[in-house]
């Protein structure tokens, strides 16, 4: 495959090579917003059932490929499956979204965890993967992804969502110890995680930290960066990779220094000034705001076109959104955004 043909836009945007146009793809793009999802949806029953069944999966991080022509296809998937396969039940709840009965917060919690083999207790990953692989064009990439082990741990130590993360602060800061054998446990298995995506057909990786950005710049450095590195570790050169953290915008200088190949940008990072700041060590992603989807297209489009002003063309360039698509977004609006990438090109 020349580096000129039918390779993705995405990856030679990653080397920070020139591209004809900004490659564009959106983060949680399949899903919830989109009608076809949800008449799947009626039919399949809940969100495992379809996150851990092959055919559905595919079908599903197939369906805005189809729709809007994006760039790259990333899994249907969630990042705390893998935490399900280390023996914690989850299950999620209309409403109140992903709860896991018994949250660690004892030693024998998390001694209980069980090591991941993702071949074997996540087989329908590696499946699914290769199937949306046989529906995808050479052009566009297939992303897989998985949780930092920081975000991670918030979700089993706090048993689902938190507004302040208290358990998982008091083990910080009172149980070290505890702690990081936690976070050495869960970047074994991110780890992992990560090189068995790519052994299965992922071009790339991302690793979402969504809940990295509520630390300091000391915590993030002291509490998250170690093994967000010994995460990574593993499928150095293998494959690119992209972190992203909600809300990173204090974290970004730390976040260039890992050594991935791209950084994704939160929505309240100014674009112009990361890519005079770091665009010469690595592609960077984004940043429209998600909200901003929720305008009629037209607003989308000036709003999209002045972020690409703010680019100027520099290479290394993704475009996509500060965050998750929202489940009340139009299609209309998420077309008209990626519209804006294919005429840019023109």
């Amino acid at each position: 495959m020349s580096a000129h043909g039918t390779e993705p836009l995405l990856l030679r945007a990653l080397r920070r090579e020139p591209t004809p146009r900004p490659p564009v793809w959106l983060m949680r793009q399949a899903g919830r917003y989109l009608p076809e999802y949800q008449a799947l949806r009626k039919k399949a029953g809940g969100f495992l059932a379809m996150a851990q069944d092959p055919a559905l999966a595919a079908e599903i991080t197939l369906q805005p490929v189809r729709r809007f022509g994006v760039d790259a296809a990333i899994l249907f998937s969630d990042i705390l499956l893998p935490l399900e396969a280390m023996g914690m039940a989850l299950r999620f709840e209309e409403g109140r979204g992903p709860v896991f009965e018994r949250p660690l917060r004892a030693q024998a919690d998390i001694d209980a965890l069980e090591p991941v083999d993702p071949a074997e207790t996540m087989p329908y990953v590696g499946e699914a993967l290769r199937l949306t692989r046989a529906g995808l064009s050479d052009e566009t990439a297939l992303l897989g992804f998985c949780g930092a082990p920081f975000t991670l741990a918030s979700y089993a130590v706090e048993g689902g969502g938190s507004a302040n993360h208290a358990h998982l602060r008091e083990l910080m800061y009172r149980r070290t110890d505890q702690f990081e054998r936690l976070m050495g446990n869960l970047a074994v298995m991110v780890g992992r995680h990560l090189r068995y995506q790519i052994e299965c057909g992922a071009q790339a990786v991302v690793l979402f930290d969504t809940w990295a950005g509520q630390l300091t710049l000391e915590d993030y450095r002291r509490y998250a960066l170690p093994w967000t590195l010994r995460a990574l570790e593993p499928v150095a050169g293998l494959a690119p990779r992209i972190a992203f953290v909600r809300g990173g915008d204090h974290l970004l200088d730390e976040l260039v220094g890992i050594g991935v190949e791209g950084v994704a940008l939160d929505w309240r990072t100014d674009i112009a000034r990361a890519f005079e700041r770091h665009g010469d060590r690595v592609a960077l992603q984004g940043n429209l705001d998600p909200a901003a989807l929720l305008a009629p297209p037209e607003e989308v489009t000036r709003r999209t076109r002045a972020l690409l002003d703010r680019v100027a063309g520099r290479p290394g360039h993704i475009l996509s959104l500060g965050h998750g698509v929202m489940k009340e977004t139009d299609p209309q609006s998420v077309a008209a955004f990626v519209a804006v990438a294919k005429q840019a090109g023109s």
